[in-house]
Formats: C-alpha cells, sequence, structure tokens
C-alpha cells in the first residue's frame, strides 16, 4: 500500500483548522482593535499635553500639529492608528486660529462604547 493520508483523514485534518480558526480569529480582530484604541488613546494625550506645554512656554497656540514637531515638543506627529493616518486628525482652533485640541475622525466606537470622536 501507498503511504499517504486518505481523504476521510485529510477532511477531519481540515475540519480541526477550520474548528480552531473560528475560534482564534475573532479574538486576534479584537486584540488587534483593542492595541490601536490604546495607541490611539496614548497619542491624544501625548500630544494634548504637547500642545499645552506648548502654549504655556509660548502663551499661543502652535499653527499646526508639524510645528510642534519642529519645535521639539513631539518627536514625530501622531498617528491615529484606528485610521492609520497622521492627517486625518479633527483640528479644534483657538480664536487666533491656533490648534489647541485634536480628535479623531475616526467613525464608530471604541470597545467600551464611546465614540472616536469623544476620546
Amino acid at each position: 500500500m501507498p503511504a499517504g493520508f486518505t481523504l476521510i483523514e485529510l477532511m477531519v485534518v481540515l475540519a480541526l483548522v477550520g474548528a480552531l480558526l473560528s475560534i482564534a480569529l475573532p479574538r486576534y480582530v479584537t486584540s488587534v482593535k483593542r492595541s490601536a484604541e490604546v495607541v490611539l488613546r496614548h497619542n491624544l494625550k501625548a500630544t494634548r499635553r504637547a500642545i499645552d506645554q506648548y502654549y504655556g512656554d509660548r502663551g499661543v497656540y502652535p499653527r499646526n500639529l508639524r510645528e510642534l514637531v519642529q519645535r521639539g515638543y513631539l518627536d514625530q506627529m501622531p498617528t491615529d492608528p484606528v485610521l492609520d493616518s497622521r492627517q486625518r486628525w479633527l483640528l479644534e482652533l483657538a480664536p487666533d486660529g491656533g490648534v489647541m485640541n485634536l480628535r479623531s475622525s475616526a467613525e464608530g466606537v471604541d470597545s467600551d462604547g464611546r465614540r472616536y470622536r469623544d476620546l
């Protein structure tokens, strides 16, 4: 008899792999989403802190986020990991036109039920 697998054995293995994937994949997707939310919260907090520090040092808000990087208040432009973008922030402007706050422009809610725009 030739060595090899029967069709039944292959089908059993594929069924087991499918069952394991159906358990693991949703958990993986949830963990990736939660990781993006943690990074988003951290980036918002760090950028808001940099804006406040800039205002405290200079008495005016930065004209844009790039100015925070150029002046050394941030190491790099903040990333919105939910949108995977550095450009799609919602900026709240002060009366003088400077940036006094930023929010994510992502649609939807986080795992705690809060809108991304309200973080």
